[in-house]
């Protein structure tokens, strides 16, 4: 699955889906996503790609 994510504020960030649907995450529902993806942190870049 492919994603980009993109920092909006201090405690959102937007998961944008290749296949054309997004979703605005807290940073805890990020957390768990990311730990669902088999990632377990993303570096300090505003936005970031990645692909699986």
């Amino acid at each position: 699955m492919s994603f980009n994510i993109n920092r909006i504020n201090p405690n959102q960030t937007q998961v944008f889906f290749h296949d054309g649907r997004f979703e605005t995450l807290t940073n805890e529902e990020l957390e768990e996503f990311l730990l669902q993806m088999g990632i377990s942190e993303v570096d300090g870049t505003t936005e970031q790609s990645v692909i699986d």
